[in-house]
């Protein structure tokens, strides 16, 4: 984890505040209960249903503890329209093969339907930092060099 502030929209936040809050109480809740009736059934070192509980138990503290992570060092804000891409920008881009895409550019807990996710620390994400509408952008990933170009920028609003 890193401890460079995450933008998130307002929605974003709202969604991770709500799991969180769901996971701390009827979760826990939940996996008490769980852990209670496996017991319940003798001896736990060779209880399958109390080693299952067990490791859903870790990890359910292990997504508690990442969303607080998460939420302890968000940046909510609405994303500015600089015409340039920015973290929280909507892109549209056309690659080699003429095929357009849009995508949001943000952290995967921006995640929304109907736009494809650009990751501002995966390869294409990095590479459309700073562009401005009408750029050729070249980024290497997994599978190979690419090369896109930016149709449109503009501020996601959700």
């Amino acid at each position: 984890m890193t401890d460079q502030p995450t933008w998130l929209t307002a929605e974003a936040y709202a969604k991770l505040k709500d799991e969180l809050d769901n996971l701390q109480t009827a979760g826990r809740q939940e996996l008490e209960a769980r852990l209670a009736e496996a017991r319940s059934h003798g001896d736990i070192r060779e209880n399958a249903d109390y080693d299952a509980a067990k490791n859903d138990q870790g990890l359910m503290e292990a997504r508690i503890r990442q969303i607080e992570h998460i939420l302890a060092g968000a940046q909510v804000r609405e994303a500015k329209d600089t015409g340039r891409v920015e973290i929280g920008s909507i892109v549209t881009l056309i690659d080699g093969e003429g095929e357009e895409a849009e995508y949001l550019v943000a952290t995967p807990e921006n995640k929304v339907p109907g736009h494809l996710l650009a990751s501002p620390s995966g390869p294409l994400g990095k590479a459309l930092l700073g562009a401005r509408v009408g750029d050729e952008v070249t980024y290497r990933a997994p599978g190979g060099n690419f090369g896109v170009k930016v149709v449109s920028v503009r501020p996601y609003r959700g």
